[in-house]
């Protein structure tokens, strides 16, 4: 006979009190043998604590979710911080600022007349506007015993650029209405808008033509190739100022008046030494705006040595033409020694019916000239070999030869006179 077997009962009271196997799943905290559930004070930290993780997913550190948190909470406290400043600024009832009212003569506008930036037609015609042509100054004296007026150019600063690359190369020509065709020319200053002249000019005025004289200072920018461009005028009457005492002011510069004509024309030169040899190469090569009429033009150049003419030479004429081209080339043997003591004139002559009594015009180049020939010469040595062109503007001959002083040649007495 089979024993008989362990009921159900026995079974499970057998289970219950051998221990628990390595495989056993513990019962959960807060479960009954019936099934019933209590509300223990951990239950939530046991679930977290007990519930097992996917099998692919990897819980992370601890303190990585906490800074998560700390950022989000950062981020949602900056933008509620954002919104409450947008709010603040946006009051309610005032106007868009694109559809503000601004009174200029009412007092009770909180906005002045000199806040408000001008239209640029209004500085065309403004006073003020001669400012931008820039300021210049200067000195005047008057010494009553030679009967000479001194005027002393100091510098020019804040002077209007013509060229689009916002530089000039700037050079003064000072004159008198009294006197018509002297004038003085400062030496030509690179690349500046505030040059420093420091040059001195003498005229000699009668005290009496004072009240009638006014002086006349022109601010140009050189130009190697073409017209002189103005960037400034300045036209001061004497009358209206005292020349008891010596005088130093500034004055603003004016817009340029038109420019003059020249019908003496210009005359394009070039220049080569070489300190080595002493070479003295001068290259005639064309001239353009010349009144003559039927005549055939030609130019002479004439080299002086210590006010004294020394070396001759012209070129061939030309048919009757106001713009001719001439292309000829001269050599003169100077001394580096000497290249310093030389003056270099060139005269414009004329052959036709009617001879002239005196050139047409001259350009005179040196140590001794200014302006733009003096530029031209100090151009020639500090580029020595190297051939330097530029055009001249011919200027009246007596006034040049007044200025050089030039004495005839030394000539033999012939026999028997």
């Amino acid at each position: 006979m089979r024993p008989p077997r362990p009921s159900a009962l026995s079974q499970q009271s057998g289970e219950m009190g051998r221990p628990p196997g390595p495989h056993a799943v513990p019962a959960p905290a807060g479960t009954t043998a019936a099934g019933g559930t209590t509300a223990a004070p951990g239950l939530i930290r046991d679930l977290v604590a007990w519930t097992p993780c996917p099998p692919r997913a990897h819980p992370g550190p601890r303190w990585a979710l906490m800074a998560a948190a700390v950022a989000a909470g950062a981020l949602m406290v900056s933008c509620l911080l954002c919104a409450l400043c947008c709010r603040c600024r946006r009051r309610p009832g005032r106007k868009p600022r694109d559809k503000e009212a601004v009174g200029l003569g009412s007092p009770q506008s909180s906005t002045t007349t000199h806040l408000v930036q001008p239209e640029v037609d209004g500085l065309e015609s403004s006073p003020g506007g001669a400012q931008k042509w820039g300021c210049l100054q200067l000195s005047l004296e008057y010494d009553f015993g030679s009967q000479e007026i001194r005027v002393g150019l100091k510098q020019a600063v804040d002077l209007r650029a013509r060229d689009p690359s916002g530089t000039a190369d700037p050079y003064a020509r000072i004159s008198l209405s009294a006197q018509a065709g002297r004038r003085h020319e400062t030496k030509v200053h690179r690349g500046t808008l505030c040059p420093v002249f420091n040059e001195t000019c003498c005229f000699h005025v009668p005290p009496q033509e004072l009240p009638q004289t006014t002086l006349r200072v022109q601010v140009l920018d050189s130009r190697r190739f073409s017209r002189h461009e103005p960037l400034g005028e300045l036209c001061l009457p004497l009358g209206t100022v005292g020349l008891q005492h010596v005088l130093e002011f500034w004055h603003p510069l004016g817009p340029p008046s038109t420019p003059e004509a020249e019908p003496m024309g210009e005359l394009c030169v070039s220049l080569r030494y070489v300190p080595s040899s002493g070479q003295l190469t001068v290259v005639v090569l064309e001239a353009r705006g010349l009144n003559l009429g039927p005549a055939e033009p030609y130019v002479k150049v004439q080299l002086a040595l210590s006010q004294r003419k020394w070396k001759t030479r012209k070129t061939s004429g030309r048919k009757s033409t106001a713009d001719p081209y001439f292309n000829e080339a001269f050599t003169f043997h100077v001394p580096f020694s000497q290249v310093q003591s030389v003056d270099l004139v060139l005269a414009v002559w004329a052959r036709g019916p009617r001879l002239r009594a005196e050139p047409m015009g001259k350009v005179v180049l040196g140590a001794r000239a200014s302006g733009q020939p003096l530029q031209h010469w100090a151009d020639m040595l500090a580029y020595a070999r190297r051939p330097i062109t530029q055009w001249h503007r011919l200027r009246p001959a007596r006034e040049v030869d007044e200025a050089l002083a030039l004495q005839p040649r030394l000539r033999l007495p012939v026999p028997g006179s």
